[in-house]
């Protein structure tokens, strides 16, 4: 539902240009690691993923499971919340695992949350913390990068900045 969600709104916000080699077979119970740059990213990685035809479970912040519609969607469709700075964290790592194992894929943001600049303008990932590379040791499981760019042209800044960017972006079409 969210990969179809995605499908609707990125559209309306911007454009969305998806590369990939035309060989890559992304082998069941696969972990994909995308970089996090703006609010807008989950949105933008799934549609990405959606076109081609990629459905993965997504591992996120916690926090996104107390918004009433979207935490039913989040647990319904079996997403995995991360307890950021907190001993439960490592329980979203044993999900992960047993989704891996069921042949699923993982989504991951390895950074672990959104960086804190200000501006809108691209940057390097920021260093990864450890769950990537523990899940990917745990469970054998290989590992397919995932790069966007584009998404704090969308959202990015202070949360005014964001919902102003959000709702002038169908207009600029970023």
């Amino acid at each position: 539902m969210l990969s179809r969600l995605a499908d609707v709104l990125v559209p309306t916000v911007g454009r969305l240009t998806v590369t990939a080699d035309a060989d890559a077979v992304l082998a069941p119970g696969s972990i994909i690691a995308a970089n996090h740059t703006s609010l807008a990213d989950p949105a933008i990685v799934l549609a990405a993923l959606h076109r081609l035809d990629v459905h993965p479970v997504v591992m996120a912040a916690a926090g996104l499971w107390r918004i009433p519609v979207l935490g039913r969607a989040l647990a319904r469709e079996g997403h995995i919340p991360v307890h950021r700075n907190d001993p439960r964290a490592a329980q979203a790592l044993d999900l992960a695992a047993a989704a891996l194992r069921e042949g699923r894929l993982i989504l991951i943001y390895a950074e672990g949350g959104i960086p804190t600049r200000k501006d809108a303008s691209e940057a390097p990932p920021a260093p990864f913390r450890t769950g990537l590379s523990r899940l990917a040791q745990r469970t054998g499981a290989p590992v397919i990068p995932v790069g966007q760019a584009g998404a704090r042209r969308v959202t990015s800044g202070n949360p005014a900045k964001q919902l102003a960017g959000l709702a002038t972006a169908p207009l600029r079409r970023p």
